[in-house]
């Protein structure tokens, strides 16, 4: 007599190499989620560095520089979300509340300020940050 079918350990095998193929998928997939967020939260923290500093060069030129811009050159981390003057308040960007947006001004001399703005987030991956940094002079004298 000639036995037609599978054993029972042929179906449990090939149910355990599907499992392992979809596990295998499953993980490949949520890395390419967690890799692309990272990405994208990175591009934005670049952007809002630069938009920053931008904004802080426009704050030096508009501003009278020993009343206005050189005081708040203190060494001290102001956090800032929408851009406002002194910075100070809210550390979430109003695009992405997962971003948190600061800026530290510090007196290089008289006539000159470090200005560093970094942006960080955390994911899932951990803490990560955009950091940029320039030094702004008082030109306008």
């Amino acid at each position: 007599m000639i036995n037609k079918g599978q054993s029972l350990f042929e179906v449990i095998f090939a149910l355990g190499i599907v499992a392992v193929i979809l596990v295998a998928i499953a993980s490949l997939a949520a890395k390419s989620i967690a890799n692309s967020t990272f990405s994208r939260n990175n591009a934005l923290a670049t952007k809002f560095t630069q938009e920053g500093i931008e904004w802080l060069r426009e704050q030096r030129d508009s501003l009278d520089w020993t009343m206005g811009f050189y005081p708040q050159a203190n060494g001290s981390t102001k956090n800032f979300g929408s851009l406002n003057w002194p910075p100070g308040g809210s550390c979430n960007i109003p695009q992405n509340t997962d971003l948190c947006r600061q800026v530290i001004l510090a007196s290089a001399g008289p006539e000159e300020v470090n200005v560093t703005v970094i942006v960080t987030w955390n994911d899932g991956q951990g803490a990560h940050s955009a950091r940029s940094t320039t030094k702004l002079t008082n030109w306008n004298k």
